[in-house]
């Protein structure tokens, strides 16, 4: 590593990393280089999962066949760089789905094989706990800014909260114990009748609804610990409909369900985030995953973290979403640390424990 690295410093001091993210159903690749994002291209499957109302794991696969080499081109071209230029290359190892990561890891290896250059698989959640330290515009990593925060993930499949004590160091503190946030929202919307993704289409009509309409649950609120636990509140909508079957007919009504959910779910999210910031006497807390584009979920987080004068740093909506950037950021970090193989007996870990990281 010492010899790539002093080939790094020939260049101008500018490690230029291709990263790859390929865990579900978004294929993206960055440029990152000296910690700004160069390039950022994500191609989406919405549409194409839309009609299952679900991420079918064998049509993502071959749509990441299909789409990986053009957003990889596309990320150079905008990058204004060629393959040849590329000092090291990064790809999510996990968690996600199985047949999704092996095509970006696999690619990547094998091109970083090829090549001769250093690959380094990454941890995605680990990704997502950085991300909030990207920002500006050209995006950069503000490393030099970090401070040791308590960090909420929330996406669809995965809620967890966790302390990061510095940066490459950091302790999970709670998960979720059945279904994730992200998961409430979308298979809530799904009873609704609503499209896929479910977060996006709830969010939109909870701005026309009353949150206080509906006093649904607030699962584990009150108990010490900071697992999440949203399968009880999916329950309850589902009794409310069946006991209500013209709901989902009146657009008022579907408005203000949608209210009342997205209210319980921010309110678990906000009240054991800002909770174990407290307990723990940390001033700063970040949160990140695709339901941190949800609006009420960052004004809320916004108004608690100014009440109680903590520090907030919300990752970017672009860096929100599964990305390639913040990948290639937290590789960069890893690369300069020495934690790199020019191999190709790596595999992938769909099943990759945050806990086991870290520590």
């Amino acid at each position: 590593m010492r010899r790539l690295r002093a080939r790094f410093n020939e260049r101008s001091d500018l490690m230029r990393i291709l990263a790859i993210e390929t865990s579900c159903d978004e294929t993206s690749a960055a440029l990152v280089a000296d910690g700004v994002v160069r390039a950022n291209v994500v191609s989406s499957q919405v549409k194409l999962h839309a009609e299952y109302g679900g991420v079918v794991p064998e049509l993502a696969a071959r749509e990441h066949l299909r789409n990986l080499l053009p957003v990889a081109r596309a990320a150079l071209a905008e990058a204004g760089l060629n393959a040849v230029d590329i000092d090291a290359v990064a790809a999510t190892r996990g968690p996600g789905l199985p047949a999704a990561l092996l095509v970006g890891f696999q690619a990547a290896q094998a091109f970083a094989f090829s090549l001769g250059k250093p690959f380094v698989g990454v941890h995605h959640h680990e990704a997502h706990l950085y991300s909030p330290w990207i920002a500006g515009e050209p995006a950069r990593a503000e490393f030099e800014k970090f401070q040791a925060n308590v960090s909420l993930i929330v996406s669809g499949g995965h809620t967890l909260l966790v302390h990061v004590a510095e940066a490459g160091k950091h302790r999970v503190l709670g998960s979720t114990v059945d279904d994730a946030a992200g998961e409430c929202f979308d298979k809530t919307a799904k009873l609704l009748g609503l499209g896929y993704p479910g977060g996006p289409e709830m969010d939109r009509l909870a701005a026309g609804g009353n949150a206080l309409a509906h006093k649904f649950p607030r699962p584990m609120i009150h108990e010490a610990n900071d697992d999440f636990s949203f399968s009880g509140l999916k329950t309850s909508v589902r009794y409310y409909l069946r006991d209500h079957p013209g709901a989902v007919e009146d657009r008022k009504q579907v408005e203000d369900l949608c209210a009342s959910v997205q209210a319980a779910i921010v309110d678990v999210l906000v009240t054991k985030t800002v909770r174990a910031a407290r307990r723990l006497r940390i001033g700063c807390v970040t949160a990140s995953g695709g339901v941190t584009c949800n609006r009420s979920l960052r004004a809320r987080l916004t108004a608690a973290c100014e009440s109680e004068r903590l520090h907030l740093r919300l990752s970017m909506a672009k860096f929100s979403t599964d990305n390639a950037a913040m990948i290639g950021v937290l590789a960069e970090r890893m690369f300069l640390r020495g934690e790199s193989e020019v191999s190709d007996d790596q595999d992938v870990k769909p099943s990759w424990p945050l806990e086991t990281l870290g520590i």
